[in-house]
């Protein structure tokens, strides 16, 4: 018995693309407020405003903030932790916890935290390394990081009709939509 695997979907997305931002902007308005979830922005520079359009919340401030305190507790803990508990010692007679003296250690390991929080957070985050994905199969994808602006609505998306999404897209006045292959 011969068992063929195929995809959920018979595609990955339908990929719309645009000359200019202010067009990109109001597709994605208008994909959103048609209820579409499941859908990424591809442009060459960053774009005012276009994250708030597409609904993302901002996760890696908190991120950071918690290294920071993770870092500031850890520097402050092994300052007293050797100063105090594990070699004590008795210079001027001042306190074995002079936490001043703390303070610079304290604050190098807040740093260390939130820098290496964010560095791995971001690459978390943001699904990174990625050495394949079905975008790369569109042959003018490669202008995204050039001069031009893509809006991707993606098969996995609940709203997702192979007719209706790219009639939605090609009433949307993009210069081509794609279908993207798996």
């Amino acid at each position: 018995m011969s068992h063929s695997t195929t995809p959920e979907q018979p595609i990955y997305g339908y990929l719309a693309e645009y000359e200019h931002a202010e067009p990109l902007i109001a597709a994605a308005k208008a994909a959103r407020a048609e209820g579409f979830q499941m859908m990424e922005c591809y442009t060459p520079m960053p774009i005012h405003g276009l994250p708030e359009v597409m609904g993302y919340k901002n996760k890696l401030a908190p991120l950071v903030l918690l290294g920071g305190l993770t870092g500031m507790f850890v520097g402050f803990g092994l300052c007293y932790w050797v100063s105090v508990l594990h070699y004590p010692l008795d210079i001027g007679g001042r306190p074995f916890n002079s936490w001043p003296a703390f303070v610079v250690p304290t604050f190098e390991c807040t740093i260390l935290g939130a820098a290496l929080t964010a560095v791995f957070g971001m690459l978390a985050l943001n699904g990174l390394p990625q050495p394949y994905h079905p975008l790369f199969n569109v042959p003018r994808f490669s202008e995204a990081t050039r001069s031009r602006f893509f809006l991707l609505i993606a098969a996995s998306d609940p709203k997702f009709d192979m007719t209706k999404t790219r009639a939605f897209l090609s009433g949307l006045a993009p210069v081509s939509v794609t279908e993207v292959p798996h």
